[in-house]
């Protein structure tokens, strides 16, 4: 597996993060050690959890597995803001929150300092400038190394910048945001601010909830039974067959699956291959649930796709710009690779 630099941090990671959203709630304990153990083996050193995530149950995992590694050579991310407890200041980017959240999460995590620290999502209830003060407090205190932001749109990841940068705070350096095949509007706003102010881009959702995994094909009439587009009628996701089954979805899946026979791989593994290939993304998130999609998504490491592979991927994935990011597209010669 190669390494990149986390923007100008001077840090390597790999090309591939293991998402560890899974770990404590669908993927028991051994299956989730299994998965490390093995992506560290491949080359792996860049692990994703959450305090949320199946109720801190993952940091629990992660952290248990932590113990028995050499902790300096991993990159450990985790996130704050959502509810933690039923209190009714058990979550967002207050500074109260803030301050015990990143304590519980090292608690979990047994581990003196987190590598990355993410904003999970945008508060505006709290000023910004206290969000971004606390953040770099923990810079200070060397509870944290790094910060990064996720699901924000452009105007705040740039406000968060320049406030930060006129403070002479410790800056995001790193985006989380939703980026796929199917889903290309990350490239409108948050990946020019990325590239304009060095800030390393981390695609979560690289196979959109199983989309682009290798199961759903043209002709489908609904999603496979016990799939997690299946559930996601019931909790409401945006992955939902009915938002996706549309034929723009069959003609890129019919480029993808053509393009994964000539390359000789898997649907899932072109297709976090076109992130790793895409202009300003660092490691696309993987988010294991089995041994065997682990494995399945490793295959996107150590090989690339053809300039007219990509090009392909492009136009069959790419859908009409709306205002104002048409006229922009117009008088903008953008090459995203």
């Amino acid at each position: 597996m190669e390494y990149r630099f986390l923007a100008d941090t001077g840090t390597r990671v790999s090309e591939l993060c293991l998402g560890a959203m899974h770990f404590g709630g669908p993927t028991d304990e051994s299956t989730s050690v299994a998965i490390l153990n093995d992506f560290v083996e491949a080359g792996g050193n860049f692990i994703d959890t959450a305090d949320v995530y199946n109720a801190g149950e993952s940091e629990n995992v992660v952290g248990r597995w932590l113990k028995t590694q050499d902790r300096d050579r991993l990159v450990i991310a985790t996130k704050v803001f959502g509810n933690t407890g039923d209190g009714p200041n058990d979550g967002g980017l207050g500074r109260k929150h803030i301050v015990s959240a990143v304590e519980a999460s090292l608690r979990r995590l047994q581990t003196d300092y987190i590598d990355l620290y993410y904003t999970h999502i945008f508060d505006d209830t709290v000023a910004l400038e206290q969000t971004l003060s606390t953040l770099d407090s923990l810079v200070t205190a060397g509870k944290v190394r790094y910060l990064g932001a996720s699901n924000v749109s452009g105007w705040q990841l740039q406000k968060a910048v320049d406030i930060s940068r006129a403070h002479g705070w410790s800056r995001y350096v790193a985006l989380q945001p939703l980026y796929n095949l199917l889903d290309r509007e990350t490239e409108w706003e948050l990946i020019p601010v990325s590239l304009n102010e060095n800030i390393g881009v981390m695609p979560w959702s690289p196979l959109r909830a199983g989309w682009l995994g290798g199961r759903f094909t043209r002709g489908m009439q609904g999603p496979p039974e016990g799939s997690r587009i299946a559930q996601a009628a019931e909790r409401g996701n945006l992955e939902r067959w009915e938002n996706y089954a549309t034929d723009h979805t069959w003609n890129l899946l019919d480029e993808l699956h053509a393009v994964a026979a000539e390359s000789d791989r898997t649907p899932a593994q072109v297709a976090v291959r076109w992130l790793l290939q895409s202009s300003g993304v660092t490691a696309p998130i993987i988010g294991p649930r089995t041994i065997d999609h682990h494995t399945d998504n490793l295959g996107a490491a150590g090989w690339r796709l053809e300039t007219a592979q990509l090009e392909r991927l492009d136009a069959a994935s790419r859908k009409p710009l709306p205002y104002p990011y048409y006229v922009h597209q117009q008088h903008t010669r953008h090459n995203r690779r």
